[in-house]
């Protein structure tokens, strides 16, 4: 009964925040034809339109199970041959990748002839923010090897499971390989610093001793291959193009799908195994966690995984020592989903010329989409468009609706040991608001007939509670994203 109680309590809470999200973006777009976009990227990137605010009857999920087998079958068309659906895409052989059996290994796992420089650089491994573009530069542009094969070494991993180095380095150069050098943000970069990130916050204070070395192997597999063979277009794009792995995941979750294939093909290919000499019990429960980790990383999730992690915080149990209690489960992956998440949305969190160039990097990748999506004659996706995007009010939008609301949540869970990545995370943000052109867009009408011309300078605050009452009609009945204007609506 206990967990049925706080099934709803989740539930409710996905719901409110989804409902109060929606009301302040609809405000937002309403301010100017830049925040109407920035509005539309937050809500076709972070909220799961699969979701319906209701919770359907069992009938209803049993019609719409029949109407997407309908919709699938005319999209495809006829179902592929059995032989192209055992296949997985994007996994191939890499002739550049040496078979590393019996070899010896260099110190940081790559070729190097700047070892002293990438020996500098990865002392900053167990620091938040360590320099991965410098690494990268360093390594021969190897950063996911070189930075897994030093965490492991740090965390003594390989030991522990009794993984040959010289299969890790294999495993890790393979992996490395089937990211696209050429996609500008999704690559082996994203995939160090991500995995560098959930090293880090493995290692919180509040979380010592709260994981398992298995859990812990989980986390950094996870982190490492969650975007392995990333095209460089989003999910949208590709159920929109009906492209094979659309057709091949049903429209569900289809990247991280394909991630998490791809990342357990490869482990089959020559001295590829670093799991060889785990139990059969603990590669079941390794490959679940990394499973439940990876499909959270689908940004439509955001929603939902916030409001998890709410629920938690609410209700966290601590022992005298300040230690988050974690006793079953269900409690840990919800932490440790939330954990790579939070890794995964941690670029406004890092400093300031890091952060910048992590910028560049996403806003190139979504023009060269919107080039594609402009060449196929079909509907640009927000922020997509190079010609008319704002990238500071992108960064300010992303983070006020989406990034501050969760490592807030997240350093309530921890407290007080994310209070400097806050902080770094609110200085970040008021540069890029001190960056925003000063109207650059023509004015746009209130519904009171007033005008404004949405380029003003203050703060959203979205706070988000689970203990707030509803109306007659069953709205929110107190709402706490404040956003300034006349009536309480924007904060300075």
């Amino acid at each position: 009964m206990p967990e049925a109680n706080t099934m709803l309590c989740v539930s409710w809470g996905y719901i409110k925040f989804k409902r109060m999200l929606n009301r302040e973006l609809t405000h937002l777009s309403e301010m100017s034809r830049s925040g109407n976009q920035v509005s539309e990227f937050i809500s076709n990137t972070f909220l799961d339109k699969q979701n319906e605010l209701e919770l359907p009857c069992p009938m209803a999920k049993t019609r719409e199970r029949k109407k997407r087998t309908h919709h699938q079958t005319q999209l495809g068309g006829q179902t592929p041959s059995q032989g192209t659906m055992t296949q997985i895409s994007g996994v191939r052989k890499v002739s550049q990748t040496p078979v590393l059996q019996g070899c010896s290994v260099s110190r940081f796992g790559v070729k190097t002839d700047q070892e002293d420089l990438l020996s500098k650089d990865l002392e900053d491994i167990n620091k938040w923010g360590l320099n991965i573009f410098r690494v990268a530069e360093h390594s021969h542009n190897r950063p996911l090897t070189c930075t897994m094969y030093t965490i492991f070494q740090e965390r003594d991993l390989m030991k522990t499971f009794k993984i040959p180095a010289d299969t890790f380095v294999t495993f890790m150069l393979t992996l490395e390989a089937h990211y696209h050098a050429d996609v500008e943000y999704h690559n082996s970069l994203h995939a160090a610093d991500v995995a560098q990130s959930t090293h880090i916050l493995l290692a919180t204070p509040a979380l010592d001793a709260v994981f398992t070395d298995l859990e812990i192997l989980a986390a950094l597999f996870a982190a490492a291959i969650h975007d392995v063979d990333h095209p460089g277009v989003s999910n949208q794009f590709l159920i929109n193009t009906n492209s094979e792995l659309a057709l091949m995941y049903n429209d569900e979750s289809v990247l991280e799908n394909h991630h998490l294939a791809v990342g357990f093909k490869l482990l089959q290919e020559d001295n590829c195994d670093i799991f060889q000499n785990l139990t059969k019990k603990q590669r079941q429960s390794l490959r679940r966690m990394v499973i439940d980790m990876v499909l959270a990383t689908d940004m439509s999730k955001h929603m939902s995984l916030l409001a998890d992690l709410k629920t938690m915080v609410e209700t966290k149990k601590v022992t005298s020592s300040g230690v988050l209690l974690l006793d079953n489960y269900t409690d840990k992956i919800q932490v440790m989903r939330n954990m790579v998440h939070c890794a995964d949305l941690s670029n406004p969190t890092k400093s300031l010329d890091l952060y910048r160039q992590w910028t560049d990097r996403i806003m190139n990748e979504f023009s060269h989409q919107g080039d594609r999506e402009r060449e196929r004659g079909i509907e640009i996706s927000p922020m997509c468009d190079k010609h008319t995007a704002s990238v500071e009010k992108s960064q300010v939008g992303f983070i006020d609706y989406i990034v501050h609301p969760l490592w807030e949540t997240w350093a309530d869970l921890v407290h007080p040991d994310a209070q400097d990545i806050l902080d770094t995370l609110e200085d970040n943000r008021n540069w890029y608001q001190s960056m925003i052109p000063q109207s650059p867009s023509p004015p746009f009408c209130t519904g009171d007939g007033e005008l404004e011309d949405g380029e003003g300078g203050h703060k959203f605050q979205f706070e988000l509670t689970l203990d707030d009452g509803q109306d007659e009609d069953g709205q929110i009945g107190r709402e706490e994203g404040e956003r300034g204007t006349e009536g309480g609506r924007n904060k300075p």
